[in-house]
């Protein structure tokens, strides 16, 4: 498929922006949704990228010359342009892939990114599929069926059943990469297999034995390609059939995927809008996510450490799908990864808890998946940014993977989400001249006031548990209220020093 087919892609409306004849004749090798400022690293050569603009504001001239920069320098075929979000593609943006040589198109507010990425996935699928050798192995009168299937907009499930009776599969499914089954048919409600054919034995198919073929477009995350799983009994001479299946499939995968990048899109508006500190009329965008107008709504933060932005909104989407509710999971301008869940937050916490160590399997090297669940509330503006305010909170100082502002109950709990440089200062500040005694002198007056403040000031507890005599106690506490210059019978004074206790950087 080139560039040009997109102008006369039916019902779509596709308009030419900008665009020689040499440009328009491009190939086409795939398809990416951004809404980064510089999304060059997330890129591959020959792809159409889609943006709905988010990232442009009228008042930074130097914004569309940066973004087809980068795009450049990634090497794609084209830009399409959404006008939903101004109106109109902007006049500089047309003049920046102008410079850089870039086809650019718009697309019509009443166009979706999700028709056009389906039709363009579809398009480049159907010619790979007749080129396949293995697609042989698949009766011309069943990739019929199969096919009309798939164009009457039949799930995933439907087509998989038939296949498999069709053919004689005994065990199969489909799964995401990130480990989450789509469609699965057990042996039981399978066909009898071709004569010669070992049966399958178990109770389906487990993702992680027998064949995992790929199925469609694998995209840039680790966890949301189609994989067609085949059993044992599904292995060698079944195989080649299995390859076969898994390019009929393919559309559907291509359709998942461009359904899943249009709720990215959508959510990305949506944050965009909580991202602002403006009064933000958010009906529109909650719509376009499908989620309720009045809530209640639990916010996500998400970030995979050491990975790119949008892997996270990926994971987020993996792990929420489950759940059966409406969410919307996607990046902001600014890159920050969050989902806005409707349901409750101990039921998300959990959620998360359970999908993330099939998520962190997929992740190589020492990238970590984390997430900090928010409060529920109402979805409006002010409501909205303070949740998610909560939820970053909790995510920069979880002490596991997944927090949860359920968890901010105690003292230590709310230090943990501060910036370690603000309280390791904190703790210097009022600690440094104790840390001086004690490296100077045998007794340590830091552990003394630990356990003196441990047992709620009681000078008899602290002196058995320090194995001394009460005197003594006395006198080291007065030894730190002489360095410290606070009074330990004041209650103000004693919650600033185990504050700087609990303050205390990492390893000391």
């Amino acid at each position: 498929m080139i560039v040009g087919d997109l102008l006369h892609l039916d019902d779509l409306d596709i308009r030419l922006a900008w665009g020689t004849p040499e440009l328009l004749a491009r190939q086409i090798t795939g398809v990416t949704s951004t809404d980064l400022q510089d999304p060059a690293r997330y890129l591959q050569p020959g792809e159409l990228v889609l943006t709905g603009l988010v990232w442009w504001q009228p008042e930074d001239g130097s914004a569309a010359l940066r973004f087809a920069t980068a795009l450049r320098s990634a090497r794609v075929a084209a830009l399409m342009a959404g006008e939903g979000t101004h109106g109109a593609v902007p006049s500089g943006l047309a003049e920046a892939c102008r410079t850089h040589g870039i086809p650019l198109l718009a697309v019509p507010a009443g166009t979706s990114f999700r028709a056009v990425t389906d039709r363009v996935y579809l398009r480049l699928w159907g010619g790979l599929q007749a080129g396949v050798q293995d697609a042989a192995a698949i009766p011309e009168a069943a990739r019929r069926e199969l096919a009309g299937l798939i164009d009457s907009g039949a799930r995933a499930a439907e087509v998989l059943a038939h296949a498999v009776s069709r053919l004689g599969v005994p065990e199969c499914s489909v799964s995401t990469t990130g480990g989450r089954v789509i469609a699965e048919l057990p042996p039981a409600a399978a066909a009898a297999p071709p004569a010669g054919r070992a049966t399958g034995t178990g109770t389906g198919t487990n993702p992680g034995t027998g064949t995992a073929l790929p199925v469609g477009p694998q995209e840039n995350s680790p966890f949301d390609g189609w994989l067609l799983h085949g059993g044992p009994a599904a292995e060698g001479s079944a195989t080649p059939m299995l390859r076969g299946l898994a390019d009929l499939l393919a559309p559907l995968a291509a359709r998942a995927h461009a359904e899943a990048a249009a709720r990215r899109q959508a959510a990305g508006r949506l944050l965009g809008l909580l991202a602002g500190d403006g009064p933000a009329d958010l009906a529109e965008a909650l719509a376009a996510c499908g989620l309720p107008a009045e809530g209640p709504l639990v916010t996500v933060a998400a970030r995979i450490d050491g990975g790119p932005d949008d892997w996270a909104a990926h994971a987020l989407a993996e792990a929420l799908q489950p759940l059966g509710v409406p969410f919307a999971a996607g990046t902001d301008p600014a890159g920050r990864t969050a989902a806005l869940v409707a349901a409750p937050a101990a039921r998300v916490a959990e959620r998360l808890r359970r999908a993330r160590p099939a998520l962190q399997a997929r992740l190589s090297g020492r990238r970590s998946l984390r997430a900090g669940v928010g409060p529920a509330s109402a979805a409006a503006a002010g409501p909205l940014r303070a949740a998610l305010v909560q939820a970053r909170y909790v995510l920069a100082g979880a002490t596991g993977p997944v927090g949860s502002t359920a968890e901010l109950d105690s003292l230590a709990g709310l230090l943990r989400g501060i910036p370690p440089e603000v309280t390791a200062a904190f703790h210097t500040r009022l600690l440094a001249p104790l840390a001086t005694h004690d490296r100077e002198n045998a007794v340590s007056l830091l552990g003394t006031l630990t356990v003196f403040l441990d047992h709620d000031g009681s000078w008899a507890r602290t002196a058995e548990s320090l194995h001394i005599h009460v005197n003594t106690v006395h006198y080291r506490i007065r030894r730190i209220e002489e360095l410290t210059g606070r009074n330990l019978a004041r209650l103000q004074d004693r919650l600033d020093l185990r504050a700087a206790l609990l303050c205390a950087p990492a390893g000391r």
